[in-house]
């Protein structure tokens, strides 16, 4: 784990290689999720305009308080221009506490539509994005990133558009209050831009970086929590904890350079424009005393400079963090912007209506995305008729799954074609496809939720009494209503509550429900023991009766009744026919057979039986 903090870099998902700059360019990605809300933000930057003019509308206020002097000559006029200030500072507070509160629902409202429209976007992508993405990486886009553009959208972009008013406004009003100081001002200005620039593209540079460890403390984490009884089982806590805090130590040394830039940039800001208020000031002095100048004028102008020194320290500040935002927007864009490698056509074909139930392959040649030098499947071919159970068998990566794999078109293949009810899946609709196919996986996968939930994933519309039915057809009930709550027991992350026999059940209950007309079983009594596999097996059988089937087993006793076996061996379909022709012919599906059931091939009579 180390070797992957050393090399982060290196191994950083492809789909965020394109998003290393910080373009503000990319920060148009959030107008998609501003425009629907275009009265409130229209709201919010009318409060934000009120603000500014009633924090410029003190200087004047000032101005003729001090010209005025304080005798009893003008005790009625101070009166009145006291009792204004206050109006302005009311006008002033519920400004900004309107502004606050418009841009935080803001912020919070555009994160959640961006976080739901990737999640919705990225879980409909192939599985080769998956394999070629880390999804702890993905995980935590869709948590830091998100969260900087949360804090831009609903505090730094408005506080750097409330100090650009401010230092427009209040540069406006120096220059009616004295022409010569404000020219002086300006003379200041590229002291301070200069610098912004500079370090601005140090910092961004640095934020980059920072965020790029956070995401690889996502992935840490997240592998890690995945495989916490693999670490404790080879004793391997120390390592991994020791691994951990180089990735969490990198991301705080990548953090510190980055305050260090920002604080360097902060210190520079402040110095050279309040220095060069300090000596435009000194200037205005000398002006006062010369009598070119009155004491309220300027005071006005100490306080407009003052106003303006702040906004544009304000500035530097936002400026920072609007450039975070926008390489997480970028990313987000990226995000969005990844098409899936399956799609539905612009014109699907319709499938048959009612289902067939036929699968056929076609001069079918396919490697994995990720290793295309490799090919999963050459050549194969074979049909399974309406109501036939036909078995895969052969060894470990002979291309059992990856037949699955492309029925369920989850791929497809660069040569031949993939039919279900005689229309290629690539005409097809990809949902409509695949809800004629029911899996039960050998790995299944159960989520963090109820026992109902999770039975009721095969089909959300079922009714409590058809859920039931597929319980106690999968041969679950016996423990399910055992449980502390019943079907409303949560299972845990993963399951982690249930036996691997009871998983597998509950996946058994999920395809049993979902009724669909052609059935893919993966190893689907792999991990029952003898008495359970004998109850599932005989629920399979009912469920299998007048429906096609297709049946991954390494465990030849488990399909010794199926109709036809296709044995495949490196990618190809190498023989099929039943158990005893395959016997009869010898090769690859004897071998097998002899080293499961003995030297002559056959199993016994309680193999036969189960």
């Amino acid at each position: 784990m180390s070797d992957q903090t050393a090399k982060a870099d290196e191994i950083e998902s492809p789909v965020f290689k394109n998003a290393k700059t910080r373009d503000v360019g990319h920060l148009r990605f959030l107008l998609q999720f501003l425009l629907p809300y275009k009265k409130i933000v229209a709201a919010a930057v009318v409060a934000l305009v009120a603000g500014v003019a009633a924090i410029l509308t003190f200087a004047p206020a000032l101005r003729r308080v001090v010209d005025m002097g304080f005798d009893e000559s003008s005790e009625a006029n101070i009166d009145l221009y006291f009792f204004a200030i206050f109006g302005v500072v009311v006008v002033l507070a519920g400004a900004t506490a309107v502004r606050f509160a418009l841009v935080s629902w803001l912020g919070e409202r555009v994160v959640t539509d961006i976080r739901a429209a990737v999640y919705g976007h990225v879980i409909n992508l192939s599985p080769s994005f998956f394999t070629e993405n880390r999804s702890g990486e993905i995980a935590s886009r869709l948590t830091a990133d998100t969260t900087l553009i949360q804090s831009v959208v609903g505090s730094s972009f408005s506080i750097a558009l409330r100090s650009s008013l401010t230092v427009v406004g209040g540069l406006i009003a120096l220059a009616l209050t004295s022409p010569k100081l404000t020219g002086l001002v300006m003379l200041a200005v590229p002291l301070v831009i200069v610098p912004l620039l500079i370090f601005g593209r140090r910092v961004r540079n640095l934020s980059r970086d920072s965020q790029d460890r956070i995401a690889d403390i996502g992935a840490t984490v997240t592998e890690g929590f995945a495989a916490t009884q693999t670490i404790q089982a080879f004793t391997h806590e120390k390592e991994d904890h020791r691994a951990f805090r180089d990735v969490v130590e990198s991301a705080f040394r990548t953090a510190f350079r980055r305050i260090k830039a920002r604080a360097s940039l902060t210190f520079l800001v402040i110095i050279l424009a309040i220095g060069a208020i300090d000596l435009v000031l000194w200037v205005g002095a000398q002006d006062v005393i010369s009598g070119r100048m009155t004491e309220g004028e300027l005071a006005q102008f100490v306080f407009l400079a003052i106003v303006v020194a702040g906004a544009v320290v304000g500035l530097s500040e936002s400026y920072g963090e609007i450039l975070r935002a926008a390489g997480a927007a970028g990313r987000m864009m990226e995000l969005l912007k990844v098409e899936s490698d399956i799609k539905a056509p612009e014109n699907p074909i319709a499938l048959p209506d009612p289902a067939i139930g036929s699968v056929e392959l076609e001069g079918v040649s396919f490697a994995y995305p990720s290793r295309p030098e490799t090919p999963a499947l050459e050549s194969v071919s074979f049909k399974v008729e309406p109501g036939e159970t036909v078995a895969l068998v052969g060894p470990s990566g002979a291309g059992k799954s990856t037949v699955f794999q492309l029925l369920l078109r989850f791929y497809d293949p660069q040569i031949g074609r993939v039919m279900i009810d005689g229309v290629d899946v690539r005409h097809a609709d990809p949902a409509e496809a695949r809800d004629r196919l029911g899996i039960v996986p050998q790995d299944t996968m159960i989520f963090a939720a109820s026992a109902l939930e999770n039975i009721r994933y095969g089909r959300p519309g079922a009714s409590d009494d058809d859920v039931k039915a597929a319980i106690t057809a999968a041969a679950a009930d016996d423990f399910l209503y055992d449980m502390p709550q019943g079907l409303d027991t949560y299972l845990g992350e993963r399951g982690v509550k249930l036996s691997g026999g009871q998983r597998q059940r509950i996946a058994i209950a999920r395809a049993i429900l979902r009724n669909p007309p052609i059935l893919l079983l993966d190893e689907a009594t792999s991990a029952l023991d003898a008495q359970n596999e004998q109850l599932v097996q005989r629920a399979l059988e009912g469920l299998m009766q007048d429906r096609t089937t297709l049946v991954i087993a390494h465990r030849l006793a488990t399909v010794l009744k199926a109709d036809r076996i296709l044995v495949m061996d490196k990618g190809k379909l190498v023989a099929e026919g039943t158990h005893s022709e395959l016997l009869a012919r010898g090769g690859l599906y004897k071998k097998l057979a002899d080293l499961q059931f003995g030297d002559n091939g056959h199993p016994s009579l309680s193999a036969v039986s189960a």
